[in-house]
C-alpha cells in the first residue's frame, strides 16, 4: 500500500506547510510501517500553466484531430492521476498563498480533474482516507481584521471532500509568519501556542488516516 502526497510551498526549507505534513507522515510511517511514499511536489515541479487549456479542449476533439499539445497534455492527466489513484491515501500540504490557493495546487486540480476518472457523480477517489494540511501566515479566524481573507482552504476542502470525495481530515496552522514579518512580533507567545496544537493536530491527523486506511483495507 502506499500514501500519496503532494507539497505546494514554493520553499524546501523552513516550510511550515512541509512541516506540519512530515509529522502527519510520520505517524503514518507508525501506524504502517511497511508502506511507500508517493511524492509529488508541485511548489517546486508545477505542471506546465498551459496544460489544463489543452487537456480540457482535447476532450472535445476526435482522436484524429488533437494536437500535439493535447495529446501531451492528456498524457499527463493521466500521468498525475496515475499516481494519485495508485495510493490507498492522500496527504496534501498547501499554505495559503496572497489570500487564496496556490496557483501550483490550482494548475495541478485544473489539470488531474480533465482525467475521466476524477470526474462524474463518483470520482475514483471517493472514500479515500485523505488529510488536508493548511498553514497561514496571518490570523484570518472570527473577529481578527481578516476575517474571511482565507480565499484558499474553503476551495480545498470543496474540492477534496465534496468532488472527490475524499474521507477528508484538516490540520491547520495559523501564525506561521511571527518571527519573520516584525509586525507580528507581538505575538509570539500567541504563535508558539497556536504551532504546538497544529503539531499535535498533526499527529492525531496521521494516526486517524493510518487507521482508517487499515480498515479500509
Amino acid at each position: 500500500m502506499a500514501l500519496y502526497r503532494l507539497d505546494a510551498s514554493i520553499r524546501t526549507e523552513g516550510s511550515h506547510s512541509r512541516a506540519l505534513a512530515d509529522i502527519v507522515e510520520e505517524e503514518w510511517n507508525v501506524g504502517r510501517p511497511d508502506d511507500t511514499v508517493i511524492r509529488r511536489h508541485v511548489g517546486i515541479d508545477p505542471v506546465p500553466a498551459t496544460a489544463w487549456a489543452a487537456a480540457a479542449t482535447a476532450r472535445q476533439d476526435p482522436d484524429g484531430e488533437r494536437t500535439l499539445a493535447q495529446l501531451e497534455a492528456i498524457a499527463l492527466a493521466a500521468h498525475e492521476a496515475d499516481q494519485l489513484l495508485s495510493a490507498e491515501a492522500a496527504l496534501f500540504a498547501v499554505p495559503l498563498y496572497n489570500f487564496g490557493v496556490s496557483q501550483h495546487v490550482k494548475a495541478w486540480v485544473d489539470l488531474v480533474i480533465t482525467d475521466p476518472r476524477m470526474a462524474g457523480p463518483e470520482p475514483a477517489t471517493a472514500g479515500t482516507p485523505a488529510v488536508l494540511a493548511v498553514v497561514r501566515g496571518g490570523a484570518y479566524g472570527p473577529g481578527t481584521p481578516r476575517e474571511g481573507w482565507d480565499h484558499a482552504t474553503g476551495w480545498m476542502q470543496r474540492i477534496l471532500a465534496q468532488v472527490w470525495q475524499f474521507d477528508l481530515e484538516v490540520v491547520e496552522e495559523e501564525f506561521t509568519l511571527v518571527g519573520v514579518n516584525p509586525a507580528l512580533d507581538e505575538f509570539k507567545e500567541l504563535a508558539v501556542e497556536l504551532r504546538a496544537k497544529a503539531e499535535q493536530n498533526a499527529r492525531a491527523r496521521g494516526q486517524s488516516l493510518a487507521s482508517r486506511t487499515t480498515a479500509a483495507a
